[in-house]
């Protein structure tokens, strides 16, 4: 199926969501759930801008500090509770994200590849996409196109995503190009601008293919160099991939870490009952009104869920 069939056939479905009947029940349940949004990057700034719009008249903004709160006070956030949180630390979260927040005055958190900053060097994931579509090639991902290399990849122990990676840029035609990355001083503005500065490991590996000493270095090393560009310890962090591995929950316990986040497209409870696990929703910058509206709900989430998605 032609890419524009398939977009018009998403459009067609998610319109059909958001007009069922089902959604004004999924609604009011999500009145009482606390969503989280997940974005990335910011490559729609005028749907993004109409996305906090929506948020700013409806429902009740919060930071990860309010939720850490609630939390640990065991007290309920205000009904329509929304965080909304950035993986990556893309640099368009400074140029287009934040002119919005601040405006609206909408609380977010922006969580941080530290061994990106000041570098151009893009996101693994990208590169390896990038250099399989060039004639990269590594036995582990032996017949695979770009996406599918890269959820290999993903599944991988960490040592061979590693190997693999640099068998790939070994054999390429022709290397990934370089990205944009923030620099330490915009983290600052980041987080002078209202953004919470969050903890997102130092070279975003999955923490549940790494061995105890790289996991530990991951979470340590970031959350170092993070203090010292903040003056003050980052103390919310969110699961590169959204894998959880319970020896990283030890380790961000040990460091002081109020919150951690999934990415399982779940809302998550009023009062989180395992705050260094709390459900997040997944979305993007393009994500259209009416899917938006029942991501918000929770009706699409329990769709994909139905439909066998992760």
């Amino acid at each position: 199926m032609p890419t524009t069939d398939r977009a018009a056939r998403r459009r067609g479905i998610d319109a059909l969501l958001r007009h069922s009947p089902l959604q004004p029940v999924f609604r009011a349940r999500a009145a009482r759930r606390l969503a989280v949004l997940a974005y990335h990057g910011i490559d729609d700034p005028v749907a993004f801008r109409a996305q906090m719009e929506r948020l700013a008249r409806t429902a009740h903004p919060v930071g990860p500090e309010q939720v850490a709160d609630a939390a640990e006070r065991r007290r309920p956030l205000p009904p329509r509770s929304v965080l909304v949180t950035f993986d990556d630390g893309d640099h368009t979260v400074l140029t287009r994200a934040l002119p919005i927040l601040a405006r609206l005055r909408i609380p977010a958190a922006a969580y941080v590849i530290t061994d990106l900053v000041d570098t151009d060097r893009p996101y693994w994931w990208t590169e390896a996409a990038h250099l399989v579509r060039h004639g990269g090639r590594t036995p582990a991902l032996h017949g695979l196109g770009p996406a599918a290399a890269v959820h290999r990849l993903k599944t991988l122990p960490d040592a061979q995503r590693l190997l693999s990676l640099a068998e790939l840029r070994a054999t390429a035609r022709r290397q990934a190009p370089g990205q944009r990355q923030l620099s330490a001083p915009e983290i600052r503005t980041l987080l002078d601008g209202g953004l919470t500065i969050g903890n997102h490991t130092a070279s975003h590996p999955c923490l549940d293919r790494c061995d105890d000493d790289p996991l530990d270095a991951q979470l340590v090393d970031a959350h170092d160099r993070l203090t010292g560009w903040l003056g003050h310890p980052p103390t919310t962090f969110a699961y590169p991939n959204g894998n959880h591995d319970p020896r990283a929950e030890t380790v961000l316990r040990t460091l002081g870490y109020r919150t951690a986040f999934l990415f399982d497209h779940r809302h998550a409870d009023l009062v989180p009952t395992h705050r260094l696990r709390i459900s997040r929703l997944r979305v993007n910058s393009h994500t259209g009104p009416d899917r938006f509206d029942t991501i918000l709900s929770g009706l699409h989430p329990a769709v994909h869920r139905l439909r066998g998605g992760r």
